[in-house]
């Protein structure tokens, strides 16, 4: 579903005229904001040996999270699935030429340059996943090390032009795209929302996620008690010298 605006000018008074509808369903808004926060921590954490733990975690929780998004776009709500926003070459430079002319195509859902952003992100989230698990459990070569850094550094520039696409669009069609990404709503007509939120989904997702993050956080090494033991296995070996001595 789309609509064709005049000019960004002509915005506001068209979009007070429409009401508020539902777009985005929860579990596609816990999705985003899990992945934004996964990505960060696992970025930050990358370089850090004493944060080892939440950067796997992190990046197992983001591989996690696109196998879910992967089913959710095939069995979802009406703009969650790719069907939806998923378009060819073609449809992406007519929507980028009309950024460039002033006259933006306006998409309920995605447009088909952030489609294009979203689905690189997932395809990166996936190599970066494969490489890492690789990495962790010491299988395969040693390129796999530049694969995991060199996706990366690409999905964090993708994650650059993707912000920066959202602030452009935002601008010019004169509405908060974040904001919409956190309450769900955008202007639209009735037929453009979607019927149910599915806070259920979105609920289970959640729970799950937490689930896997305390289960790693109980079956993680208790560092406290790793310079106890070193000291009691090194008192252990200088009592045997001492008994052998005598």
């Amino acid at each position: 579903m789309k609509t064709t605006c005049a000019s960004p000018a002509d915005l506001p008074a068209e979009q007070a005229a429409k009401p508020s509808v539902l777009v985005w369903d929860a579990p596609v808004r816990v999705f985003h904001w899990l992945m934004v926060l996964s990505f960060a921590g696992a970025y930050l954490s990358a370089e850090s040996e004493r944060w080892r733990l939440l950067h796997v975690t992190l990046g197992y929780t983001m591989v996690g999270l696109v196998g879910f998004r992967i089913v959710w776009g095939l069995l979802g709500s009406r703009h969650a699935k790719f069907s939806s926003f998923v378009r060819g070459p073609a449809a992406v430079a007519r929507y980028v030429r009309s950024l460039v002319q002033g006259q933006p195509e306006h998409h309920v859902g995605h447009n088909p340059a952030g489609a294009l952003a979203i689905i690189a992100l997932l395809g990166l989230t996936l190599a970066i996943g494969a490489s890492g698990w690789a990495i962790y459990n010491d299988v395969g070569a040693e390129w796999f090390e530049d694969v995991h850094e060199g996706a990366a550094s690409v999905m964090l520039a993708v994650v650059g032009v993707h912000i920066a696409g959202v602030l452009l669009s935002s601008w010019l069609h004169r509405e908060n795209l974040v904001g919409s990404m956190i309450s769900g709503r955008k202007v639209g007509r009735p037929e453009d929302g979607v019927r149910s939120a599915w806070r259920s989904v979105a609920a289970l997702m959640l729970l799950a996620v937490l689930g896997f993050w305390w289960l790693q956080w109980q079956g993680a090494p208790n560092v406290d008690a790793q310079p106890v033991a070193a000291a009691t296995v090194t008192r252990a070996v200088a009592d045997g010298h001492d008994r052998d001595d005598d």
